[in-house]
């Protein structure tokens, strides 16, 4: 998928191991089936396109989530019958509510916490949009396959549509034996695809990433997941996701932000980079794709070269490049960079323009004072300290940010 919110990071503990499976909901999810074959490739197929919807996907990629939607509500008003476009009107709708949510800040994954956090609540009739949309694509793929158990576009399409539901029955709804009955049944359908026509590239994306997680997993795991059908090689995932990457698929720029998470834990950075640099280059009002660059360059211990990632998309954030989407993530990554180089006052200015975003995702913007009032303790400026500790209890008091500022207003935070 597509667009995401923070670091493309999994642990290797025993929390990294659940953020494993829950990778299989949360990045699984191919946008949609479009490209088209180079004159010397084999013959591909694909859902049919025209200007409207490449002019939709654009605005997808940019995260103008709303012109998005609209174009492709169009679409399907014109094609109502198409799967295909059914598909891409879900997964416009599911993104954006996740955008909006919160829901797309990958970093929350990276321990067992988010399993019983409670999601910020998503508009009933949000809900109900996205179930009426997942239900109408799969009756419409069901009756295709009903009258042709081997069509590859059916099987795939349905594909699409279970792992899309997948990812809402799980981030949303938080039903997770739910949501890997319908990620396993996203990852058959595909295999299905490529025993029918192994040319079809984009089914590769479900079934590359499939193979890198389970690959991934502790053995007592992976007999647990063998006995559900899954089976995993971690050289065959990564195979898999390069050759969606590298083709020209639609879904090849979700294959490179999987790619991205992948090899930053194969510590393969140079190659992570080059993806990512090529996404921020072709969707230049999306700033979650230069703030990942950053972030790799981070990982990757270049850090001046980060450091001024982070801030020319902080800059170009308060230029008005990317509206009101939540750039104040570039300001959170510059904090912790600063952080970790012992620059405590340069850090605490660092966490303090979040403050300045408009509109700061509250998770990060509780983050960001926590991390702030912390810095100043450091400092010994005692009164600064707990005026960001106030600011975070003022947002939700009950959450982990706020047990610690609790904390740290009855004893100044020690390092």
């Amino acid at each position: 998928m597509t667009s995401l919110k923070k670091k493309y990071r999994i642990g290797l503990n025993a929390a990294g191991n659940a953020a494993l499976l829950s990778v299989l909901l949360w990045v699984v999810q191919p946008s949609f089936a479009h490209a088209q074959a180079k004159p010397t490739a084999p013959a591909l197929h694909f859902a049919p396109h025209d200007a409207q919807t490449d002019a939709a996907f654009d605005h997808f990629f940019n995260m103008e989530y709303e012109r998005a939607t609209q174009e492709f509500e169009r679409i399907v008003e014109k094609r109502p019958d198409d799967p295909f476009a059914v598909n891409r009107l879900l997964t416009a709708t599911l993104m954006r509510n996740l955008y909006e949510t919160g829901g797309m800040n990958t970093g929350d994954y990276a321990n067992d916490s988010f399993i019983g956090r409670a999601p910020r609540p998503t508009d009933p009739k949000i809900k109900a949009r996205i179930k009426e949309l997942a239900q109408r694509a799969e009756g419409l793929e069901e009756q295709e396959l009903k009258a042709n158990p081997k069509d590859v576009n059916a099987l795939y399409a349905r594909g699409v549509t279970r792992a899309q539901f997948a990812v809402y029955t799980g981030l949303v709804e938080r039903a997770w034996f739910s949501a890997l009955r319908n990620a396993v049944g996203a990852r058959h359908d595909h295999e299905r695809v490529l025993e029918l026509d192994p040319n079809f590239v984009d089914a590769k994306l479900v079934v590359g990433t499939h193979n890198y997680v389970v690959g991934n997993l502790p053995w007592s795991v992976k007999v647990a997941a063998a006995l559900a059908g899954l089976s995993g090689s971690k050289e065959k995932g990564l195979a898999y996701l390069r050759d969606v990457a590298k083709s020209d698929g639609e879904n090849s720029a979700d294959a490179k932000v999987i790619l991205c998470l992948f090899l930053r834990r194969e510590h393969q950075y140079e190659e992570a980079l080059g993806y990512m640099q090529e996404l921020a280059a072709k969707y230049p009002k999306n700033h979650l794709f230069p703030t990942e660059v950053a972030n790799l360059q981070r990982a990757s211990g270049h850090l001046d070269e980060a450091e001024a990632t982070y801030r020319k998309v902080w800059q170009n954030g308060r230029e008005g490049k990317y509206g009101t989407l939540h750039y104040e993530m570039a300001a959170w990554g510059l904090g912790e960079l600063l952080r970790s180089k012992k620059d405590v006052s340069g850090a605490a200015a660092a966490y303090e323009l979040v403050n300045q975003a408009p509109n700061p995702d509250p998770d990060i913007l509780q983050k960001a004072n926590l991390a702030a009032g912390e810095m100043y303790d450091l400092l010994q400026k005692r009164d600064l300290a707990m005026k960001s500790y106030q600011i975070v209890l003022a947002g939700n008091a009950n959450t982990g940010p706020a047990d610690l500022a609790r904390r740290y207003i009855r004893e100044a935070y020690k390092e």
